[in-house]
C-alpha cells in the first residue's frame, strides 16, 4: 500500500512540475496566461507542485473540461466564420 501511495505523490509532484507553465487551462475555466497573478516565482512554482501532488486527478479532469471549451470555442467561432 505504501507504494500506491509514493507513486501517486511522485507522479502528483512531476505533473505539478511539468504543467506551472501552463496553470491556467487548469481552473474554473480558461484563461490567458496574462491573467494569472502569480509571477514564475519558486514559491509560487512550489505552491502549484504541493496543490498538484495531492491533487492531480481533479486537475486532470479540469484539463479536459478546460480542452473541451477552447475546441467548443474554437469549433464556433469557425462556423461563424464559414457562415459570414
Amino acid at each position: 500500500m505504501t507504494i500506491q501511495i509514493t507513486l501517486f505523490l511522485v507522479f502528483g509532484a512531476c505533473f505539478g512540475l511539468l504543467t506551472f507553465s501552463r496553470r491556467h487551462l487548469f481552473s474554473e475555466g480558461p484563461k490567458t496566461k496574462d491573467e494569472t497573478r502569480d509571477g514564475n516565482t519558486l514559491v509560487s512554482r512550489l505552491i502549484w507542485m504541493l496543490i498538484c501532488t495531492f491533487l492531480w486527478p481533479i486537475m486532470i479532469i479540469t484539463g479536459v473540461h478546460t480542452a473541451w471549451i477552447l475546441h467548443k470555442r474554437k469549433s464556433q467561432s469557425s462556423v461563424e466564420e464559414y457562415d459570414s
